[in-house]
């Protein structure tokens, strides 16, 4: 099984990447399956509904959170009626929403899971990512396999930390939330793939996506300002996974796919029709 795991998905440019790059790339790497992170797809921060129903219809499996899933109000309400998005599963039990899902790929049955780091966040404290994860393991391993989290955390030392913590209980662990594409992806001795970052996708000339002139005055000024996306030099970044038939990865491959379609006023709109 081949898995495609797009980094994180920031603005209107980085949906606009998705829609020219996505529908290629899966025939190209003949990928069988993919994930993307859009805890920041719409303007920046949060993901919304429509954003979310377009980024299916351009061909993602699930699309994964962070501490942004809850910024748009009407995801609030739409995440618990549909199965391809998750946010982290370590919010509290009642929340709405579900933190993993199982999904049919072929004959095999592929399980993601979403999880949020303890450190860095300011606005979020969820529970413990180390004693929940043991426990939605042993739950899905009764059905598949195939496991992939994505682990949306802050730190370099935590996302390591649950790496050595996951080997040989999941296929992989990737690291979001950083929005830098690392060098380090491998496999483990356990079979287990990792990566610090899987980058992001959308402008590289930006700050983390958006337009680095509004994010710089945030700095030297401290008034809050709306974001703005940035679009120069767009790129989908991310990672492709190859799993073997008992649930171990094979290889794990950094991707960084430029996108020559040039945005004007006619094709720039990313924004569901």
């Amino acid at each position: 099984m081949r898995i495609l795991f797009i980094g994180e998905i920031v603005g209107k440019a980085g949906v606009f990447c998705v829609k020219n790059l996505l529908s290629k790339l899966r025939k190209e790497r003949e990928i069988d399956f993919v994930v993307a992170n859009g805890d920041n797809v719409t303007g920046g921060f949060g993901l919304g509904k429509s954003h979310a129903i377009y980024l299916r219809k351009l061909g993602i499996d699930v699309l994964t959170g962070g501490e942004c899933i809850y910024y748009k109000k009407d995801m609030v309400e739409h995440i618990g009626k549909v199965p391809y998005i998750l946010r982290p599963a370590n919010y509290p039990p009642g929340n709405p929403g579900r933190g993993y899902g199982i999904y049919t790929v072929g004959e095999k049955k592929i399980a993601v899971v979403s999880l949020l780091g303890q450190s860095g966040f300011n606005r979020v404290h969820l529970s413990n990512p180390y004693t929940l994860l043991p426990q939605i393991v042993n739950r899905i391993q009764e059905t598949t396999p195939f496991i992939l989290v994505d682990f949306h955390a802050a730190t370099t030392a935590e996302k390591y930390s649950l790496f050595f913590f996951a080997e040989g209980m999941v296929s992989a662990v990737i690291g979001s939330h950083s929005r830098v594409l690392t060098a380090d992806g491998r496999v483990l001795p356990g079979g287990t793939a990792i990566l610090c970052g899987a980058g992001r996708t959308g402008s590289l000339n930006s700050v983390g996506g958006l337009d680095p002139e509004i994010e710089i005055q945030k700095f030297l000024t401290q008034i809050p300002e709306r974001s703005k996306d940035a679009w120069d030099l767009l790129e989908l970044q991310g990672a492709v996974i190859e799993l073997g038939d008992n649930g171990k990865a094979r290889s794990i491959e950094t991707v960084r796919i430029p996108c020559t379609e040039v945005p004007d006023e006619r094709n720039r709109n990313s924004d569901p029709d």
